[in-house]
């Protein structure tokens, strides 16, 4: 890529007000044309591979294909590999990737200098014409990431099983009506299952997270978040109480005075678990 070519880019996020915000904020640089959008992950690969660009700004946590799938698929389909920004709301996957510095992360909502310095990076990196090694890094920022084997990764992440991270997030991002709010993970009393969404109580507050039970509790520490139920999980530092009654049933009793069923498979772990942190 020379000086004066521009960086033609891809905005990939299920987010309608998401993209167009990115949109927004790329139109103040002028070495950058956005010539598509893809509001899916499935979408988003057919159109990779087909219009072949330089930049894809590829949001991680979508709906059906996550960003690392889209990733595995365009490594398998693109004749070759655009550069990649990873645009999350989630920062347990941004802080490593910046301290990698390898290939670059926004986190949501996007920072106009961050983008700058984004973009700047890109740029240099297409300028030097170093792509021939490009795919390996960007696999292996992944690596970096979550600190496993790179090609085991990549399929995990594609099946939709998410590697261990050590480092738990302080607070989870929750996307609502074009606004992202943060939630401090001490501050989470309780969760529970609303069909396709997840209701977060914190702090005398219910937030609606488009998330399955399985993923969330795969970003929450074990040792402080349990399944109480097949649609519950609870935060053991606010159980107050654990009650048993007459027909055989577990309730828990939390600081705030809510009372959550324990089911029958979970009733050990948890009398167990409470046990301990009442020790």
């Amino acid at each position: 890529m020379s000086l004066t070519q521009r960086i033609r880019a891809i905005i990939v996020d299920d987010e309608p007000l998401a993209r167009q915000g990115l949109r927004i904020r790329l139109d103040a640089f002028e070495q950058v044309d956005v010539i598509a959008e893809a509001s899916s992950g499935r979408e988003a690969v057919e159109m990779i591979v087909r219009e072949q660009p330089d930049l894809v700004f590829l949001d991680i946590q979508m709906p059906g294909l996550n960003g690392f799938e889209v990733l595995r698929l365009i490594r398998e389909q693109a004749p070759q590999m655009p550069a990649v920004v990873f645009v999350t709301a989630y920062d347990h996957y941004a802080i490593r990737a910046f301290e990698v510095r390898a290939i670059d992360y926004l986190l949501k909502p996007v920072d106009e200098e961050r983008l700058a310095i984004a973009i700047e990076r890109i740029g240099e990196e297409l300028r030097t014409e170093q792509s021939s090694d490009y795919q390996q890094r960007l696999v292996q920022l992944v690596a970096e990431i979550t600190g496993g084997d790179v090609e085991d990764i990549l399929q995990q992440l594609a099946e939709g099983k998410a590697p261990l991270i050590e480092n738990y997030p302080d607070h989870i991002a929750i996307k609502d009506s074009g606004e992202i709010t943060r939630v401090a993970i001490n501050s989470i009393e309780w969760i529970d299952a609303a069909g396709d969404y997840m209701c977060i109580h914190a702090a005398n507050q219910t937030h609606i997270l488009r998330r399955t039970m399985k993923e969330l509790e795969q970003e929450l520490n074990p040792r402080l978040f349990q399944r109480i139920h097949r649609s519950a999980i609870v935060n053991l530092g606010q159980v107050e109480k654990l009650c048993s009654r007459q027909n055989g049933e577990y309730h828990l009793v939390l600081q705030n005075g809510q009372e959550l069923k324990v089911s029958r498979s979970y009733k050990d772990r948890i009398k167990q678990l409470v046990l301990g942190v009442a020790q």
